[in-house]
């Protein structure tokens, strides 16, 4: 007669507090909100200090966020972290985060002006938040003087959770996750992979917030110490800077400035921004050369120089009515390119039709705009896009099926860099990029079917995917998505700036984790 033995407890369930139910995703989600209320918090106390107009809808915000997460948290406890776990934590970790981080500009009337209706708030708040936290920066906000400053600030603020991640965050007041606990940074960093730099998980995940903050701080003072921006403008560019996400507390972004020092200051942030996270710990530690042997940082680099350079000559041989001189055209053309480059999406337009203002650029800077707009940043990093590491494998990819034409039995692997790629992670990269063309695809078709003409939906959709923050057409730098898109097509856009910050992956397959587990309930 066989004994069954009993199954080994494994060392998250040894670790598990006593109180409570074991549900990862649940325990993740209130953890996230928690520190979410925090931010809330802070902006309620700026708010009371300066122009105390939204000081009780950011109060009764907070109150509920703090509410939720602390319930959240102390009722439950980290369970076995499976791959469907992993994913539904991520997904519906951010997706409570936009549905709870869109109280403050509901309760606070921040898109009533206009007469807009309940719905139209509601579309707008949510459209907000997703943008906030996917670090997207597309707004739908039209009055930029409405909103008192403590709101505009937690408006930034969202983007800094995002930027890093609050999974990550999370992560780190989580020591007892282990392995699954690498598993929640793979399935929300942004990129094919994440490094464990430390042997403990909750220690990587330190690591990398502290590179985070101590960046944020960084190009804060910078930003302090150039005349113009002020304290809070300082603050505020910092935390949408270092998250590459693109909000500005001005409506004319950067270009309310129109000072080359604060343009180059911002630059210098995006771009460091869009590096690998992981190769800013490795070269604080082993020294700049770090950044010299990283093959993706170079053709990421070399990407963004030849974009600049495409983009200045177009725009000094076009020689229109917005950007003449050569001057004007290397401002212009490096600002935006980085910009977008970084999918940071800030803006040197100092108005509608102004040199900065790409829309009413050439067609072949146009063009080249598009594809910085679907390339985005380093994997790692805080840009959106495929990422430049899948542009290389798969370029090389495509480099090896052209010499298999000639070399049928040749053993050739993809290389990325000098490194040779795992079969199965080529093929998990072609899947991502064909995923990822039949949802701009599906995109492009409900945005039109919804009102929209084709430049704006393929430029917002493609922007959304990419969380680029402006698209083309209407829907431009200079202005607002409630003007260019319907209520419905915002909540599709909303949904697309969720999908692409988490690499669509864990976005969708977040709905996959609660159907296994109820089909395994009733297998059992």
């Amino acid at each position: 007669m066989s004994v069954t033995r009993p199954r080994q407890r494994t060392a998250v369930e040894l670790a598990a507090p006593a109180r409570g139910r074991p549900n990862t995703a649940l325990h993740v989600t209130g953890i996230a909100l928690t520190f979410v209320s925090v931010g809330m918090a802070i902006a309620t106390v700026i708010e009371l200090a300066s122009t105390n107009v939204d000081t009780m809808a950011l109060l009764v915000s907070t109150l509920i966020c703090s509410g939720l997460g602390i319930g959240l948290w102390y009722s439950t406890h980290a369970g076995a972290v499976r791959t469907r776990d992993v994913f539904a934590a991520v997904g519906w970790t951010w997706l409570s985060m936009t549905l709870v981080g869109a109280l403050p500009f509901l309760f606070a009337g921040t898109f009533a002006p206009g007469g807009a209706d309940f719905w139209e708030q509601v579309v707008n708040s949510v459209f907000e938040a997703a943008s906030g936290f996917s670090c997207t920066g597309s707004t739908a906000l039209t009055d930029f003087d409405n909103p008192g400053r403590g709101l505009m600030m937690y408006r930034q603020a969202t983007q800094w959770y995002g930027g890093m991640g609050i999974v990550v965050l999370a992560v780190t007041v989580l020591p007892f996750l282990g392995v699954g606990g690498l598993d929640l940074i793979t399935a929300e960093a942004p990129g094919p992979s994440s490094d464990r730099l430390a042997p403990r998980v909750s220690e990587t995940a330190r690591q990398l917030w502290v590179i985070y903050v101590l960046f944020t701080l960084t190009v804060g003072l910078v930003l302090f110490l150039i005349p113009g921006p002020s304290l809070y403008d300082s603050v505020a560019h910092a935390l949408s800077t270092t998250s590459t996400g693109g909000f500005s507390p001005n409506a004319a972004s950067i270009g309310h400035y129109d000072s080359i020092a604060v343009e180059v200051a911002i630059m210098a942030g995006m771009l460091y921004g869009g590096i690998n996270f992981a190769l800013h710990w490795r070269a604080a530690r082993g020294g700049l050369s770090a950044y010299g042997r990283d093959s993706e940082l170079r053709t990421f680099l070399s990407i963004l120089l030849a974009a600049c350079a495409v983009v200045v000559t177009v725009l000094w041989l076009d020689a229109g009515d917005n950007v003449a001189s050569l001057a004007d055209s290397v401002r212009y053309g490096v600002f935006n390119a980085i910009s977008l480059g970084t999918s940071t999406g800030f803006g040197n337009a100092t108005e509608a039709g102004s040199p900065g203002d790409f829309v009413h650029w050439a067609a072949g800077a146009q063009i080249v705009i598009l594809f910085l707009f679907v390339m985005g940043g380093s994997t790692g990093s805080t840009s959106g896009g495929i990422k430049v590491m899948r542009v290389q494998v798969l370029f090389s990819h495509t480099i090896r099926s052209i010499r298999r034409t000639q070399l049928p039995r040749a053993v050739l692997p993809v290389k990325h860099g000098k490194v040779a790629v795992a079969e199965d992670i080529v093929s998990r990269m072609a899947g991502f990029f064909l995923l990822y063309v039949l949802l701009i695809s599906v995109g492009v078709a409900l945005l039109t079917g919804l009102g929209a003409g084709f430049e704006e939906s393929i430029g917002a959709i493609v922007g959304a995917l990419g969380n680029m923050g402006p698209a083309l057409g209407e829907a431009g730098p200079t202005a607002s998505f409630s003007d260019a898109f319907s209520q419905p097509a915002r909540l599709v856009l909303s949904a697309f700036m969720l999908i692409g910050r988490l690499e669509i992956f864990p976005m969708l397959l977040m709905f996959a984790a609660p159907y296994r587990a109820i089909s395994d309930s009733l297998r059992r």
